[in-house]
């Protein structure tokens, strides 16, 4: 039972109302349909898998940058950040992390600070891994100011499939490093823009765990 009650805790609670629709629609299908009850209940567990919510831990390193998101470090660059921010037009170092339907979807804060300001825009639903995604897509972009003052933008985009993004916090809350800030539904991308000062300690192509790999440093 203690292990039945540990696999159910790692399951984040947005997943169980869609695992549970499956579920009912697979029992109905195994009386009338068994062969696509099959299908159905492989899609339950898929699932299940996809809203996974493992712990993690977190390096305690000042000066340090957290990977925001599971996934694959797609693209390393200069850019401004999202125009809604309003933050000007000098340009900050991204890093962008594409999470694909494999990878958990919980987002973490990469750093200790407060939420300056969230601000969401509709969009649409390009392949989160193209770099033309990050300005058309669905976006929700996250200011989180740091206990010495430095403003890191983190940036939620909605991808292919994904239809929903999901925020956990609001203006003004406190965010521990590594703490899950929301998550994003069915294949998606996040964006990490640090000020200029500081250096990329990852490279296209490598994997990051969020909470855990650290990706920049000041």
């Amino acid at each position: 039972m203690n292990n039945f009650i540990k696999i159910l805790s790692i399951i984040h609670r947005e997943g169980w109302k869609f695992s549970a629709i499956s579920l009912l629609i697979s029992i109905f299908l195994a009386t009338t349909v068994p062969l696509l009850s099959f299908f159905g209940f492989l899609i339950t567990f898929f699932i299940l898998w996809f809203f996974r919510d493992p712990d993690r831990s977190t390096p305690d390193e000042e000066g340090k940058i957290i990977s925001p998101a599971d996934g694959k470090v797609c693209l390393i660059d200069s850019s401004t950040p999202p125009k809604e921010l309003n933050y000007g037009d000098e340009e900050m170092l991204r890093v962008c992390i594409f999470m694909n339907v494999f990878n958990v979807h919980v987002n973490r804060s990469p750093v200790k600070g407060k939420i300056k300001k969230i601000e969401y825009k509709e969009g649409s639903f390009f392949n989160a891994s193209l770099d033309k995604a990050s300005e058309k897509n669905e976006r929700n972009s996250v200011i989180i100011t740091t206990e010495n003052g430095i403003e890191i933008i983190v940036v939620q985009i909605a991808g292919l499939i994904a239809r929903r993004i999901l925020s956990f916090v609001n203006d003004g809350d406190r965010l521990n490093s590594g703490e899950r800030f929301g998550l994003i539904r069915f294949g998606s991308r996040v964006d990490v823009y640090l000020p200029k000062t500081f250096k990329s300690e990852v490279k296209v192509g490598d994997k990051t765990i969020a909470g855990e790999t650290i990706i920049g440093s000041s």
